[in-house]
């Protein structure tokens, strides 16, 4: 892979251990996928930030490096709310060492931004090269906004932070962002405007790492961001176009009739919202936009809650929205910034919570020992408060 002069400097060291060991992690991903050269990036979103997922060990590595960023970059959800942990019920000992991850990162210039829709805060553009992390969020980069990322883990997003480029192979490359799959959505635009998550549920086991092309639907941005976060979530789906919708759709030349097909049918997608009885209700995974929090505080007027509810948002989205999140809470509804229900120990409590998301139906029962059950957002909000 050919390195420039200043990045054969940062490997032979010259500009510290950090940057070395950053570079070598950069050199030998770039290695393993046949990449050229590096290519700059203008942003980083880092996972790996939450004490319940890194750890003792994971802490200690980010407590030995010693370097700054060189582009803007962001965290993903950590284990807590950063300020009103006691609140939320977090124990002291965990507020302790999460408190540590936070100021390890904080040490290395990352802002702390703790959200996995960093797009919420414009970082970045149409075309821009990214080294983002988290699963829905680089879904969302390439899919929704047109930018450019493969789906880091939290060390390589990391090491891409510090250099400020990451090795240009895999969706970098205009030519590997080619439709591979058809995705017919039976029902198409009939379909209730809640059932996104689920739809991507269903497509991601049968897209697997394929990209897809949806034909004959229309979701908006919110609805976008469900469907990639749950097929990011069942598969491993990185982009996806949707004809007519996505930056992209119209930028490939090709006939479907030359790709795969498959049917994500209404009766799959039923199928998923089976009911059961539940301890606690979440939404906000990913983390609710303005128009999302607007919609929960309009279904929640008028009523209480009848058991937890709890609503994930980036601390910025949430700042800027007073008004919302005081009719939501006037509900007992709380809003909860920074961490999400899959990387906070206090989801862990619960044995069985119920969600408006394809990606938490996924994740909930591995990360946090609970039975899932997956409703539209009015449908959560009428557990919640029955």
């Amino acid at each position: 892979m050919y390195l420039n002069e200043d990045d054969e400097r940062i490997l032979a060291g010259e500009f510290g251990e950090t940057r070395q060991k950053m570079l070598e992690i950069l050199v030998a991903l770039g290695n393993v996928y046949g990449a050229e050269r590096l290519v700059p990036i203008t942003s980083a979103q880092v996972s790996g930030a939450s004490y319940k997922t890194i750890g003792r060990w994971g802490l200690a590595w980010l407590q030995s490096l010693n370097a700054r960023v060189a582009v803007p970059a962001v965290l993903n959800p950590i284990g807590m709310p950063r300020e009103e942990w006691r609140e939320f019920g977090i124990r002291e000992e965990f507020a302790h060492n999460q408190g540590a991850v936070i100021e390890a990162y904080r040490r290395l210039g990352i802002k702390l931004e703790c959200t996995c829709t960093p797009y919420y805060l414009r970082i970045t553009e149409y075309g821009e090269h990214l080294a983002w992390s988290e699963s829905s969020a680089v879904a969302y980069a390439n899919s929704v906004l047109g930018a450019r990322t493969n789906r880091e883990g939290g060390p390589s997003a990391l090491a891409a932070a510090i250099i400020g480029k990451t090795p240009y192979y895999g969706l970098h490359i205009v030519a590997n962002r080619r439709p591979q799959v058809v995705v017919d959505v039976e029902g198409g635009t009939g379909l209730r405007s809640d059932h996104w998550g689920a739809i991507g549920h269903v497509a991601g086991r049968k897209v697997g790492n394929r990209i897809p092309i949806f034909a004959g639907i229309r979701p908006n941005r919110d609805q976008l961001k469900a469907l990639g976060a749950a097929m990011a979530a069942t598969g491993a789906v990185a982009l996806f176009h949707v004809d007519t919708i996505t930056p992209e759709a119209r930028v490939f030349s090709f006939d479907t009739g030359d790709l795969d097909r498959v049917t994500v049918s209404a009766d799959e997608v039923e199928t998923l919202f089976a009911e059961m009885d539940v301890e606690a209700v979440a939404v906000g995974c990913p983390h609710c936009s303005a128009e999302e929090l607007r919609e929960l505080a309009d279904l929640l007027r008028g009523k209480k809650t009848t058991k937890p509810f709890y609503i994930f948002a980036a601390r910025g989205v949430a700042k800027n929205n007073p008004d919302l999140i005081a009719a939501i809470e006037r509900s007992g509804a709380r809003v909860i910034p920074d961490t999400c229900m899959v990387v906070s120990p206090r989801m862990d409590e619960f044995s069985s919570i119920m969600v408006d998301s394809g990606k938490a139906l996924a994740y909930v029962p591995g990360m946090c020992g609970a039975l899932a059950r997956i409703g539209t957002r009015r449908e959560c909000v009428e557990v919640a408060t029955s």
